[in-house]
């Protein structure tokens, strides 16, 4: 019976590239929640408005002269060429505070005191608490302008859950890499076994380690792309089947971020691979024949 001739670098590589893919998908997972909540946190900054009163009895050529000047302010956000700035009367302002409270206010004031008013959306570069202080000192000197209000804290509170969050993911992700490291090397270790007796041999007849070493880490090469492959993929299909089942979430998507989460998935699955492959043969190349039985 004729015996196959084992090939150098010729191992399992099923469960490696299962153990890889999985893990992948896992850090690919994270870093798409990164993402997807960067984007959310920019729409909700974006749409977080300042309110600048005006004062009262002013008429309507005042009242665009003091729009003309916020509109050129560096940090109003400008969608479209269109400077998102919008005009609210004391009357339309009356209704809305009602439909909010249920109550109406004009029954036993028997007056509107509300005032006309510009609803102003920032750029989020300047969404923090000190930036929008220094905005309401600077809008309060335009001449007309009553008051300006915002919610005060929110923005802080909004950037330290924002940090919380990204610490837990950041964390998460660090921890299953070194999981990868150890489960990987194990692993390849495991696979590279049957490989040991060939790997002396080829040492006895004079092969270089890089020699020797170069088939192997051509193919953990290849399954650290495999396994990007694949789990870039779920990642993409799980992705799809989201945005079909969850209304809006397509608001969140930013194909560019995407496309380079997904070449670092593939990246690091070939890094890891090669990293990997080349630890664990390191440590049957400088065993001695003792201890390779």
């Amino acid at each position: 019976m004729r015996l196959k001739k084992k090939k150098v670098g010729s191992y399992p590589n099923s469960m490696i590239v299962i153990s890889l893919t999985a893990a992948l998908f896992l850090i690919g997972f994270c870093g798409l929640i990164v993402v997807q909540s960067k984007k959310l946190i920019s729409i909700i900054k974006q749409n977080i408005e300042v309110r600048v009163m005006l004062d009262k009895e002013m008429d309507s050529t005042q009242v665009a002269k003091v729009q003309a000047v916020i509109v050129k302010k560096p940090y109003v956000l400008v969608l479209e060429n269109k400077p998102q700035v919008s005009f609210i009367s004391k009357d339309v302002a009356a209704k809305e505070f009602i439909a909010e409270t249920k109550e109406d206010f004009t029954q036993f004031l028997g007056d509107n005191p509300l005032h006309d008013s510009y609803r102003v959306r920032l750029q989020e570069f300047f969404f923090e608490e000190a930036k929008l202080k220094q905005i309401k000192i600077d809008l309060e000197k335009t001449e007309g302008v009553y008051e300006v209000v915002y919610q005060e804290n929110l923005a802080d509170q909004i950037n330290q859950n924002l940090t919380k969050v990204y610490l837990i993911l950041a964390t998460f992700a660090i921890v299953m890499l070194v999981i990868i490291v150890l489960l990987m090397n194990n692993t390849i270790r495991l696979a590279l076994y049957s490989q040991r007796f060939l790997i002396r041999s080829m040492q006895l007849v004079g092969a270089t380690n890089g020699f020797i070493q170069w088939p192997f880490i051509q193919k953990g090469a290849l399954q650290g792309l495999i396994s990007g492959l694949v789990a870039s993929g779920l990642i993409v299909g799980m992705l799809q089947i989201a945005l079909r089942q969850i209304e809006g979430l397509g608001l969140l998507q930013d194909n560019v971020k995407l496309i380079i989460l997904l070449a670092g998935v593939i990246l690091l699955g070939i890094l890891i691979g090669v990293a990997s492959t080349f630890q664990s043969l390191s440590r049957y190349l400088k065993m001695t024949l003792d201890d390779l039985y």
